[in-house]
């Protein structure tokens, strides 16, 4: 309720299912415009099927496919910097979730580079 008075859009799975990543990204991208952003990544919000290594798992979350969407989606942002939370190696079976996050973590970086690159031109 909070986020909504304030004005912030928030976008929950079944949006994202049915609407599409592409979709959804392009709006997100469309609000942030060309103002210097930082990226927060929650590993909660991936399905713990595919994440279990967290302290909070969200069942149905989005798979590691769509988080590689939607961080690809941003290349365009003028990210400037970026945090990635949420990993619990407790928690972890068999590495899935260091595995998914070192790739998301990659993703992240592309993108940082990417923004990077478009400032010193």
């Amino acid at each position: 309720e909070f986020a909504r008075s304030n004005g912030v859009r928030l976008v929950f799975i079944e949006e994202l299912q049915e609407r599409g990543v592409k979709s959804v990204m392009e709006e997100a991208c469309s609000i942030v415009g060309r103002h210097p952003t930082y990226l927060s990544f929650d590993i909660d919000g991936v399905d713990p099927a595919q994440a279990p290594g967290t302290g909070t798992p969200e069942i149905g979350g989005f798979s590691t496919f769509q988080a590689q969407q939607m961080l690809r989606l941003l290349g365009g942002l003028e990210l400037v910097a970026a945090d990635f939370v949420e990993l619990s190696p407790p928690f972890d079976v068999g590495g899935i979730t260091a595995w998914a996050g070192a790739n998301i973590v990659f993703e992240i970086l592309c993108v940082l580079a990417q923004a990077a690159r478009r400032r010193v031109k």
